[in-house]
């Protein structure tokens, strides 16, 4: 499993309301996106932000995958 999907788990049921206003292409293509994973486009958003967090470092409960060293001859 991911870790974006582990740390899913660990998420207390409630949740914040947020107000969000987007391009119109950019609700579209996240809302196909979603079909296409079979998501509502708010769990979309919110899957897509958590793993901008935990690839930025920023999600307290989840530390960033740790990159290889580059391949030395």
């Amino acid at each position: 499993m991911s870790e974006v999907a582990d740390t899913a788990t660990m998420l207390p049921i409630r949740r914040k309301s947020v107000l969000l206003r987007l391009d119109p292409d950019v609700h579209n293509a996240l809302s196909r996106w979603a079909g296409d994973e079979f998501r509502s486009t708010n769990a979309q958003i919110e899957f897509v932000l958590r793993r901008a967090l935990v690839d930025a470092g920023r999600l307290p409960s989840v530390r960033p995958p740790r990159r290889r060293a580059p391949f030395k001859r």
